[in-house]
């Protein structure tokens, strides 16, 4: 690949950016560059927690300014999924935090609070103060009949100590319990791509996406038609290339090489 044909980039932020609050080498350097250069970028995660004003307010504190069209989470591509699938109003039951349940809102959909009431979908992403009384409610809902859809399936995310459970592992519970099988929304999924090259104006064949799962980034970048780079700051590295049968265009050890290698 030829970074001088490079135009746009995807960036996933966990495991690329940072380790949990831990920032990686780079980052202000990287997105100086970026827009030196006035490169659109996109940061699509599948981490469906925060809303975009949290991540906003995250990247002013490291000194970096972006603006919500530069945000795309997976809890942002669910609910344009679920806008284009359910009337307005429509009621949703949710595992997980502010991010999904904003995204859900700003589209029109409800979301509920227990089981008590019939709802449309039960929606699963990662929940860091996730009860058994949670899974339980959304275990009846879907076992009674309510669709079933994850913001992602990322088994694990990055922190500082290694890996902690992702949303996947919260989805797997689920469908361990139900026996049902959920529609997954975020990467490697082409929706999230497809959105993120249709927001820069850009084409797939001169965008770039840049991260650090295989199985997610590399392999979504790929089917849909980007460039890849994976860094070896968060999960994957070269010896899981082999494992995983996942070739990435670029393998650099994080974006501080980036910068390097692409002056």
């Amino acid at each position: 690949m030829n970074l001088k044909q490079i135009k746009a980039v995807v960036i996933d932020m966990d495991g690329v950016l940072w380790r949990g609050e831990t920032l990686l080498p780079g980052f202000n350097q990287f997105f100086s560059m970026l827009y030196r250069r006035n490169i659109p970028f996109m940061l699509a995660t599948n981490n469906a927690r925060k809303t975009p004003t949290q991540y906003i307010a995250r990247f002013a504190g490291f000194g970096v300014t972006i603006s919500r069209k530069h945000i795309l989470t997976s809890s942002l591509a669910t609910a344009t999924y679920l806008q284009r699938e359910l009337p307005i109003g429509a009621k949703v039951y949710v595992v997980g935090e502010d991010g999904i349940r904003s995204a859900l809102n700003e589209v029109g959909l409800t979301v509920v609070a227990d089981s008590s009431q019939p709802v449309s979908v039960v929606v699963s992403s990662l929940d860091m103060d996730l009860t058994y009384q949670t899974l339980k409610e959304a275990t009846i809902l879907i076992r009674q009949g309510a669709r079933f859809v994850a913001t992602n399936g990322d088994l694990t995310y990055p922190i500082e100590q290694g890996f902690a459970p992702g949303g996947g592992a919260i989805t797997a519970a689920l469908q361990a319990a139900t026996d049902v099988e959920p529609t997954v929304v975020g990467k490697p999924g082409r929706l999230m791509f497809d959105i993120a090259v249709q927001k820069m104006g850009s084409i797939p064949s001169q965008t770039m996406m840049i991260g650090d799962r295989l199985e997610t980034d590399i392999l979504g970048g790929q089917q849909a038609g980007l460039k890849t780079l994976l860094v070896t700051s968060g999960v994957d590295n070269e010896q899981s290339i082999a494992s995983k049968g996942i070739k990435p265009d670029i393998i650099l050890s994080g974006i501080a090489e980036l910068v390097e290698v692409w002056k």
